[in-house]
């Protein structure tokens, strides 16, 4: 690390002019290789290297560096291998993604660098996640974030900004303002003067900068890292200027040959050498040449073994395998109705509410890795009243309460998660989990498939309608999520699976999405034991054997089925009901089984018809058991339209209303 530009010593002046140069050779044989047609896409940051290599030097070497398509100065200035570096610039099987993922979309956690997504600013929130494990932890590192003036626009940026100054978190985040989002130009993207104008909205620094120069970025990087390790999170706009496309395929036409010209003269490389002829580094321009030599020496090799290098070789099942959940282990998967050495067995009766307010409390108590963050979940306890007292029991650390940011708490807790810790994200409602969307289908469950270790994040949901809470309340979105391989989605309907999934899903290494119907929260009882079980997540569970019918169903569902049954059982109609409790992994095994003994089933949901979870159910069902089938598989499902706010209208749109009748249909076919 150098923490000062001034009065630098000629060995340190070489250093800095060596690393500032190589990234620049690099790209230029990039190019060489893009016009030989060797390579097929770049991206290049030539003429804003001082940016990365600057703040490379600038900080440790166990800080955390969040870089973005421009930022290859990082990379080297953290010394990564060339071969592999090489290959997953080229999509190479040797490269950190496997070839599964491009360019500059991979991170190393050997050398504290996480990639970035092609979704702008949505790595912001994962560095204030990361920066939050160092000041939990009490550790002396800190966070660089990077982004370019097109990101902040984005909402990530407002959020991550936000959170950053509220939690005092010991983070930089440096705008690489190189005056082009793509084509559109500053003038088009924001009023204000400087970008970094913004950070008093926040209430935390902001500070402009010459991007070109190395030495004031230097400075800049060290002085701000001292301030961030006392809770002052700097925002740094480092002006630059993109000379070449956004990537090389789109060009520059949408600029100006004049400016282009201008900011050539301003070139980091050409500023440092002029420095160091100024200062007597060097003898004449020739040591530049011969340095360059010097340096191209060292990753030449490697460039031409990268491109020899084989390519990826397609494997369906290595390829689901890597998509989709670890494997639970023993403990987790066959521990089914076990308790804990030493736990007092009591039994009482308990709501739906208390097992989950149970599950949390157990682990949290077990593990002071697991947080709890969300809205209203300190003082106030959730709107649910779920964490009710735990800010007592736990502390103010553990149980944090966010500003309205889903986005920025999930990309929070996939950065607590990067360092060990184990958050658990409370929505207020289901329904705001939209506002998250990105951070979970591209960020979190991509995570493993890309180049990420497994991420414990479980995230909690209210969701269900029947209490009329209308439209923005109401909603039961788990259908979204179940195309996205990498997140377990969990649906209790049960007392005891509330307590008992969620006490697993907490110690599960995978992501999770646990759905707890409101409805439930206080309405369904059970006289059960209060201490926590493992419970296998990934099997279904047959609630009422069954021969002439099968109901498949899941959370609400579950109620109505059984009561629907009971009333069938009257008429001499036996039906069995499977609970299908995951919906990500689905248990085919428990459904095949039963649609073959009865002959007929029946597939209810609360969501919408359309693309509903059943859509699927059906359709394996279809392409699996058709010969077994004396009856065409049906739906029961809730209309396609938004959930009503008025109790009747409400009453209509659900799949309860409907239930009878297709029932009725199914027996009569």
């Amino acid at each position: 690390m150098i923490e000062s530009a001034k009065n630098i010593s000629r060995s340190e002046f070489i250093h800095i002019y060596e690393s500032i140069l190589l990234p620049r050779l690099i790209e230029e044989k990039m190019l060489n290789l893009l016009r030989q047609n060797r390579i097929n896409k770049w991206f290049s940051g030539i003429g804003q290297e001082a940016i990365s290599v600057g703040v490379g030097l600038a900080t440790e070497t166990d800080d955390y560096l969040l870089p973005m398509h421009r930022n290859l100065g990082i990379f080297t200035s953290r010394k990564v291998p060339f071969y592999p570096l090489f290959c997953q610039l080229m999509g190479k099987a040797d490269g950190y993604t496997l070839g599964r993922d491009r360019s500059f979309h991979f991170g190393i956690p050997s050398k504290n660098i996480v990639g970035m997504i092609s979704h702008l600013a949505a790595n912001m929130p994962v560095a204030d996640g990361i920066a939050l494990a160092f000041q939990l932890r009490k550790e002396q590192r800190i966070v660089v974030n990077f982004c370019g003036d097109g990101a902040t626009s984005e909402g990530d940026f407002h959020e991550a900004l936000n959170l950053a100054a509220v939690w005092k978190l010991p983070v930089l985040f440096v705008i690489e303002n190189n005056e082009y989002a793509l084509s559109t130009p500053v003038t088009e993207q924001y009023a204000c003067q400087n970008l970094a104008d913004r950070a008093a909205g926040y209430g935390i620094e902001g500070v402009v900068i010459d991007g070109n120069n190395i030495f004031e970025v230097i400075e800049t990087i060290s002085k701000s890292r001292d301030k961030a390790l006392k809770g002052i999170p700097v925002l740094i706009e480092a002006k630059t200027f993109r000379i070449r496309g956004h990537e090389e395929a789109s060009g520059t036409s949408y600029v100006s040959d004049k400016l282009i010209e201008n900011w050539k003269e301003k070139d980091p490389i050409h500023f440092i050498e002029k420095r160091m002829l100024e200062n007597n580094v060097v003898a004449d321009k020739e040591e530049f040449f011969k340095r360059g030599k010097k340096l191209s020496k060292m990753f030449e090799e490697d460039l031409e073994r990268a491109l020899m290098a084989p390519n990826p070789e397609f494997d369906s099942n290595k390829e689901i395998t890597d998509a989709g959940l670890i494997a639970l282990d023993n403990k987790l998967k066959y521990r089914l109705s076990s308790v804990k050495p030493g736990k007092k067995i009591e039994r009482k009766e308990i709501r739906f509410i208390d097992a989950v307010q149970l599950a949390l409390a157990e682990a949290f108590g077990e593990d002071k890795q697991f947080l709890l963050i969300g809205q209203d979940i300190a003082d106030y306890g959730g709107v649910f009243k779920v964490s009710e007292g735990f800010l007592e029991r736990f502390g103010k650390e553990r149980i944090r309460n966010t500003p309205i940011i889903e986005s920025g708490a999930i990309g929070a807790a996939i950065g607590l998660a990067l360092e060990g810790f184990k958050p658990v994200v409370e929505m207020q409602f289901a329904d705001f989990i939209s506002c998250a969307f990105n951070q979970i289908v591209n960020n979190l469950t991509k995570a493993r498939y890309r180049w990420m270790p497994p991420l414990n994040v479980t995230i909690r949901a209210p969701h269900g309608a029947g209490v009329g809470a209308g439209p923005f309340h109401s909603q039961s979105p788990e259908g979204w999520f179940m195309q996205h391989p990498g997140l377990r989605i969990l649906v209790p309907g049960t007392v005891e699976d509330a307590r008992d999934m969620l006490y697993t899903a907490l110690n599960d290494p995978n992501p999770v999405l646990f759905l707890e119907h409101k409805k439930l929260y206080r309405s369904l009882k059970a006289n059960t034991t209060t201490t926590c079980s493992y419970t296998n997540l990934e099997k279904a569970a047959i609630r009422r054997k069954g021969s002439d019918l099968s109901i498949v169903t899941y959370g609400m569902g579950l109620h109505w089925a059984l009561e629907a049954a009971e009333e069938l059982d009257s008429q001499t109609v036996s039906v069995e009901v499977i609970d299908l409790r995951s919906l990500a992994p689905i248990d085919w095994e428990t459904v095949y089984t039963s649609v073959k003994k009865t002959g007929k089933v029946l597939l209810l949901q609360e969501p919408s018809a359309t693309l509903g979870p059943m859509s699927e159910v059906s359709s394996r069902i279809t392409e699996n058991c058709f010969e077994y089938l004396d009856a065409p598989v049906l739906r029961c499902s809730s209309l396609d339209t938004p959930v009503p706010f008025n109790r009747s209208l409400e009453q209509g749109y659900l799949a309860k209303s409907r239930l009878k009748l297709s029932l009725e249909t199914l027996i009569a076919y």
